[in-house]
């Protein structure tokens, strides 16, 4: 299929669109789902009836306010509406003074203001077809652009073209660690031509964590799109999603995407009529946290225990099962396809100097508004949480944010106008990780973060090396004693010690960043760790 042909499919599909006035758009991401979206979408389906054509009832993905769920958006265009109105807190009895209400006054006692800051402050490109396409329609994809960059990439540009593009967006690993996209997909090309592979990692495992399950459930098919550039960059034909089995939902989407594209032609042989061939398969994994590092993970979808293994030689030289391999987390390989559409200067142009783009979040905790977020790297912490967030309910104080998940760190009230990017969150000893933040108010007690996370990071240790193995185990006995107003001066400096034992020493991430929520928290509220000790 030509970039023109596409084109003309594209238009045929956007017609089809056009030709329904009024559509109702439920949300059955897996948080709405929580809250009872199906029953709500059933409802509102048998309220419209055939609808004439003229209207129309859809599920679509994540709409980003998911403690507001169900969440319905309703685009009248007859009226002159277009995604203007959007109903919260929808139960399946609403369902008949929504439909009443198309082409007059919205129903007051649910709608949801768009123009506030939540929606208002994001910029959305991971995320600008989340609530607005359905997951498993082939047609509203492609009707949005969807394939578009692929069929580009093919047709009118060679791999080193489409390095280039990627090296000049400043596009970085969304997965945590924060690595020059652009260079990681060089490596790999450069090595010898022969069996490469791609992996995608949605092994999503951090506490509070669920930007990559909501990308998957709302918009699979850009991360394949995003996979198959990256496959045609590096001169690999095969490729594996490694995803937790606790996201059912995601697996089934991706699924169906799967089969849809490789039906259109853009999957499997001869993809969009060229010479490049891609197959796509899924590996589920068992929720190991471990297996969300890169060596690991190989291991996993080998079919071995999910162990990492030490680095040199990295997996673009020898990765899954000894060839090259190019590994990327969800959320960056959907930044691919607009990098190719817009070019790698569009992308760059937003951001920072060194932290390009957007970064999806997480809000989770203590916020007002629990959900999906995305906004430009820069991003100062205090407008992510009092003014995007909503700040903190019941009237209580901010007290501090976790980023990163066990492998970050909490940040306290003083730092929160840092911009969030990549290096200002290591000067506060923390990182970005992929995207998750935990917020907490003055009643949350220090030392108790620190205990969970490491307890956490204890049971989730593989066991491999004894720093990790042993160490984790240690500091966590150690937190519990203090934790428990038990401990002794003494054991706050062995616990010290031993963080910086475990993370010089350990393997791999897991352990090497383990200590992190300890030493941050040692560092910014000691005087909760001293009320411990003298028995607070």
């Amino acid at each position: 299929m030509h970039l023109e042909d596409l084109a003309e499919k594209a238009a045929e599909y956007r017609a089809e669109e056009a030709a329904v006035k009024r559509e109702v758009r439920v949300c059955v991401a897996a948080s709405c789902q929580s809250s009872g979206s199906l029953p709500v979408l059933e409802a509102l389906t048998q309220a419209c009836g055939d609808g004439g054509g003229a209207c129309r009832v859809k599920g679509v993905g994540c709409m980003g306010l998911c403690s507001a769920g169900p969440l319905v958006a309703v685009a009248d265009k007859d009226c002159g509406l277009a995604d203007s109105v959007l109903y919260r807190d929808v139960t399946p009895d609403d369902a008949s003074d929504i439909m009443g209400s198309l082409c007059g006054a919205p129903v007051e006692r649910l709608r949801c203001p768009t123009d506030q800051p939540f929606f208002a402050r994001q910029q959305k490109v991971v995320l600008e077809n989340s609530g607005v396409i359905d997951p498993d329609s082939f047609k509203g994809y492609v009707a949005v652009g969807g394939y578009a960059a692929l069929v580009q990439a093919l047709s009118e540009m060679t791999p080193a073209d489409v390095l280039r593009e990627v090296t000049a967006s400043g596009l970085r690993g969304r997965g945590g660690g924060g690595y020059p996209t652009g260079l990681k997909w060089s490596t790999v090309a450069k090595m010898p031509a022969g069996q490469k592979y791609v992996i995608c990692n949605a092994d999503e495992g951090d506490p509070g964590a669920f930007m990559d399950r909501a990308v998957l459930e709302s918009d699979p098919h850009r991360v394949l799109e995003g996979m198959a550039i990256a496959a045609y960059a590096i001169g690999a034909n095969k490729a594996y999603v490694y995803v937790r089995a606790e996201y059912p939902l995601a697996v089934e989407r991706l699924q169906t995407a799967i089969r849809k594209a490789k039906r259109a032609g853009f999957l499997g042989s001869k993809v969009a009529d060229t010479q490049f061939s891609f197959e796509v398969e899924i590996r589920l994994g068992a929720g190991a946290f471990v297996c969300g590092e890169e060596t690991a993970l190989m291991a996993s979808i080998e079919g071995l225990r999910g162990q990492p293994r030490p680095r040199p030689p990295y997996p673009a030289e020898s990765g899954l099962w000894g060839c090259p391999t190019l590994i990327n987390n969800v959320e960056s390989f959907a930044n691919i396809a607009p990098i190719i559409r817009n070019g790698g200067d569009w992308f760059a142009g937003i951001g920072t100097e060194k932290s390009k783009g957007t970064k999806v979040f997480a809000l989770a905790g203590k916020i007002q508004n629990t959900g999906l977020i995305e906004v430009p790297m820069g991003t100062s912490l205090r407008d992510i949480i009092e003014v995007i967030g909503g700040g903190i309910p019941d009237g209580k104080a901010f007290k501090a944010v976790q980023t990163g998940g066990p492998s970050g760190g909490c940040i306290p009230e003083q730092h929160l106008d840092i911009a969030v990017d990549y290096d200002s969150l290591k000067t506060l000893g923390t990182m970005m990780g992929s995207g998750g933040m935990i917020v907490m108010d003055e009643t949350s007690c220090m030392v108790d973060v620190a205990r969970y996370f490491m307890e956490f990071c204890m049971t989730e240790s593989c066991g491999k090396c004894i720093p990790c193995r042993a160490g984790t185990q240690q500091m966590h006995g150690l937190l519990d004693k203090i934790a428990k107003g038990q401990g002794a001066h003494a054991d706050l400096a062995l616990l010290e010690e031993l963080c910086e034992v475990v993370q010089a020493t350990s393997l791999c991430g897991l352990g090497q960043t383990a200590p992190n929520p300890v030493l941050s928290t040692l560092r910014y509220f000691r005087d909760e760790y001293e009320e411990k000790l003298a028995g607070g």
